[in-house]
């Protein structure tokens, strides 16, 4: 099958890889250095008409979107009217993720459980409100903002200069929410908008800093499987997957492609902290290694209205990713610095997240440079690998936290292998 994954971060890398693995012919754009090791990356124009030509005439037989910006300018819904079979939401089905009020009003309209929550449009009454909650409490930009929206703040300084720096932005809208308790845990949904076959639940790490310290990021490292009970696991698949594709399509809308659950595991049960409408990124890179059958029939499959949930299968193993950031990042990231990368080994891999080439030499081209992955039998030897593998990385002045997995009772020990808690 010829593939074309759209995208150029780690996510789009490792979906390319595991696409090419399978046997497929892989075409991606814009792409980065990485994926053009795995697939044929085409320089081309990102508008929607773009897109759909070259689709068009490279002959195409499945698109894969993958970041959230393409699905909310309605990309698969030009590529689907153009006959291309698409694993990707329509602009409506982004909404999701893409308006965090809608997706708050929706989440309560189809009892799918989440935090209290009030959307504004002025800051007048979004700081009138602030004032009656508790604290900590947590501000939301409701556009996308590529997970670095957030602020959960201590104090109601914090809370209304949040509030001001979102409403400084022209259409500003935001949620205000309670603060909620727990081990946060994300589960993705392959999905036809009806049928659907779950990932592994993982963990990722949104802060930059160790203790979960700092501001937020799009995310430094992802543990998987995250240990989830069965009870929680089947609340997850019955009163948010289920209940929100059939909420969607009592709205007549179908949700074709991967719904992205961010959830809190609070004493009251699992609560919908955000939805995504795509492949999580960096959680992408740690459950697309694990799969075991084929990513680009799945999604023909769902594009198709045919997702046969059967035939998702995953390796009984685990997964760890370390997130080598830039310099200033997730402020202003110093760009241009070399890279020098080893050769991976077995269960390995490097997935590109900003990169660049200049004059034949590998460079930093964004805040988040490379998704550093390692997969194992069990978590503890799967992070011992990343860790690593990560440090044979050449970055001068790369950033990267040594305590993924530490909400878990692993730690990284003073040479970088994890170990269990004592």
């Amino acid at each position: 099958m010829k593939v074309l994954v759209v995208g150029s971060g780690a996510r789009e890398h490792a979906a390319a890889q595991v696409c090419a693995r399978s046997g497929h012919e892989v075409l991606c754009t814009p792409g980065n250095p990485g994926i053009a090791q795995v697939a044929e990356v085409i320089h081309w124009p990102q508008d929607n008409a773009a897109l759909v030509t070259l689709a068009q005439e490279r002959g195409a037989e499945l698109v894969i979107i993958g970041p959230e910006a393409y699905l909310a300018q309605g990309l698969a819904d030009d590529l689907q009217a153009a006959g291309i079979p698409t694993f990707g939401p329509s602009r409506a089905a982004a909404q999701i993720e893409s308006d965090k009020a809608w997706s708050k009003a929706f989440m309560v309209r189809h009892g799918v459980p989440t935090a209290a929550h009030q959307s504004f449009e002025t800051l007048e009454a979004a700081l009138a409100y602030l004032d009656t909650q508790p604290l900590p409490t947590v501000i939301k930009d409701a556009g996308l903002r590529a997970g670095k929206g957030v602020t959960i703040a201590q104090t109601r300084e914090e809370a209304r200069a949040a509030l001001h720096a979102i409403f400084e932005q022209q259409n500003a809208a935001v949620v205000i929410e309670e603060f909620m308790t727990g081990q946060e845990v994300s589960v993705l949904a392959l999905t036809d908008g009806e049928r659907f076959a779950l990932t592994p639940p993982s963990q990722d790490h949104k802060t930059i800093g160790e203790g979960d310290t700092g501001p937020m990021t799009g995310g430094m490292g992802v543990i998987c499987p995250f240990p989830v009970s069965a009870e929680d696991l089947e609340t997850i698949r019955r009163e948010v997957i289920e209940r929100t594709l059939a909420g969607l399509r009592a709205e007549g809308i179908v949700f074709c492609g991967v719904l992205y659950a961010g959830l809190m595991l609070t004493p009251q049960g699992p609560k919908v902290v955000e939805f995504n409408a795509r492949f999580g990124d960096p959680e992408a890179e740690a459950v697309l290694p694990l799969l075991e059958s084929d990513l680009a029939a799945h999604a023909l499959a769902a594009a198709q209205g045919q997702l046969n949930p059967a035939d998702v299968r995953w390796r009984d193993e685990a997964s760890a990713v370390i997130i080598l950031a830039a310099p200033g990042y997730p402020g202003t990231p110093q760009k241009g610095i070399p890279l020098h990368l080893p050769q991976p080994a077995e269960g390995e891999y490097i997935f590109h997240a900003g990169t660049a080439e200049q004059g034949g030499q590998l460079v930093s081209s964004g805040g988040r440079v490379l998704a550093v992955t390692a997969t194992a039998a069990e978590l503890p030897a799967a992070l011992a690998q990343a860790y690593a593998l990560a440090g044979r990385v050449g970055f001068e002045g790369g950033q990267l936290r040594r305590d993924i997995g530490g909400r878990i009772g692993l730690r990284p020990s003073p040479l970088g292998q994890p170990q269990e808690q004592p």
